[in-house]
């Protein structure tokens, strides 16, 4: 995940031409995977992965899970890596989903599945609904609200889904939906992460 402006230190390793990220815990845990730089693309960092599967710690097993702006797929394969059933990546950026891909290849991982596109088009699909969903936008570019408003109005959300959302500090209190609650947030540098729950399956 992680797109958006600069975040302070960079959380990632540089390797040449690629960058690496660590998977803290579960199967593959201390695994180093190297993901392409790509501007913009910038991993959650570790401090915050640990808090936020910290958060998820009891739901996370068996759970399926949307990974919006997946980017370097960093929470979709911490997730994975803790027991999580399945993973749905959505990224754009095309060398980001070669990479996914062949990641999740390496890995023999067969819960995870990437799609190729844009995250609010994504969404005015339909499918099985989801237990989790991680949502971490370009900055600045005003795509939590619409994202929001489309998994409200949808049937992508199991019942009592959780939603974590990462975002500019400067965004300031979330507008969240009728019916959903803040339950976790905090903030690291420049980032503000929170974890939401939507509180019943939404029609």
């Amino acid at each position: 995940m992680a797109r958006g402006a600069q975040r302070g230190k960079n959380p990632a390793a540089k390797n040449g031409g690629s960058r690496v990220l660590r998977i803290i815990a579960g199967q593959w845990r201390g695994r180093k995977i190297q993901f392409p730089d790509v501007e913009g693309i910038r991993p959650t960092p570790d401090r915050v992965r640990e808090t936020l599967f910290n958060w998820l710690a009891p739901h996370i097993h068996g759970a399926r899970c949307l990974d919006l702006f997946a980017g370097s797929g960093a929470v979709g394969l911490e997730a994975l890596s803790r027991g999580a059933r399945e993973v749905v990546m959505v990224e754009r950026e095309s060398r980001a989903v070669s990479y996914l891909r062949e990641t999740g290849a390496m890995l023999g991982s067969e819960g995870l599945q990437v799609v190729h596109g844009d995250a609010l088009h994504y969404l005015q699909g339909s499918g099985e609904p989801f237990d989790i969903v991680f949502i971490d936008p370009p900055f600045r570019l005003g795509l939590l609200a619409p994202c929001l408003q489309a998994l409200q109005a949808s049937h992508w959300l199991a019942a009592n889904a959780l939603i974590y959302i990462e975002v500019e500090k400067e965004l300031g209190e979330l507008a969240l939906p009728e019916g959903w609650s803040l339950r976790k947030q905090k903030v690291s540098g420049q980032v503000a992460y929170h974890l939401v729950e939507t509180g019943g399956r939404l029609a």
